[in-house]
């Protein structure tokens, strides 16, 4: 992975991130490690969100809010594992494949979990789909020696946070005899949202591939 080409996170140069991940990249701990554990964390989340469907009151609402620290840990497994490879020197030959491959299991599991829970799996598909594709078009644009191109709407992080925010307003949904609403909504925006990113990001790369030509 090259430096100039990473998601930019201002989480990245915080004290408490590169203190961790200095801890991390001094034990026996390998980026791909920490790459692999955000499936399970994906797995975990997505798995809380399908239970929590099938059950109501304080468990419902114990799950979607563990569904929504699991997606959190995603995260920072996404955060680490990059920041062990890079500025901990333990990047691996094979970093760059489960630097991607994961974060495609992990929205599979997250948004298709939230699908199934909702008793709307199509939805739940549709924005699984949509997230990969955001990924495959900026895939595709580095293949054409285009930059990595991270813009939103809806990239990771984004999808993440809407989701985060969804299971944890969805877990007080008692409060108002509500079920499932507020995460249906949050699975639509991150369907919509990551459509229009794909979008623009094909958009964006068709402009930089003419722009290279003229």
């Amino acid at each position: 992975m090259d430096k100039g080409d990473r998601r930019p996170l201002a989480s990245r140069n915080t004290r408490w991130a590169q203190t961790i991940a200095k801890r991390m990249a001094a034990l026996s701990i390998t980026p791909n490690a920490i790459s692999q554990a955000s499936i399970a964390a994906a797995a975990a989340a997505g798995l809380a969100f399908w239970i929590a469907g099938e059950t109501s009151g304080t468990v419902r609402s114990l799950l979607l809010v563990a569904a929504a620290l699991f997606c959190q840990l995603r995260l920072l497994c996404n955060l680490f594992d990059g920041m062990v490879a890079m500025e901990g020197g333990k990047a691996e030959a094979d970093g760059p494949f489960w630097n991607e491959f994961p974060d495609r299991i992990a929205d599979i599991l997250i948004l298709a979990g939230i699908g199934y829970g909702i008793g709307a799996p199509s939805l739940g598909w549709a924005a699984a789909t949509f997230a990969v594709l955001t990924a495959y078009v900026r895939e595709l644009g580095r293949a054409n020696g285009a930059p990595s191109d991270f813009a939103g709407p809806m990239a990771k992080q984004h999808r993440m946070a809407v989701v985060t925010a969804g299971a944890l307003f969805s877990a007080m949904e008692f409060l108002w005899h509500g079920r499932n609403e507020v995460l249906t909504l949050a699975l639509s925006i991150v369907a919509i949202g990551a459509a229009l990113t794909a979008l623009r990001r094909a958009r964006r790369q068709m402009r930089w591939l003419k722009g290279r030509r003229a």
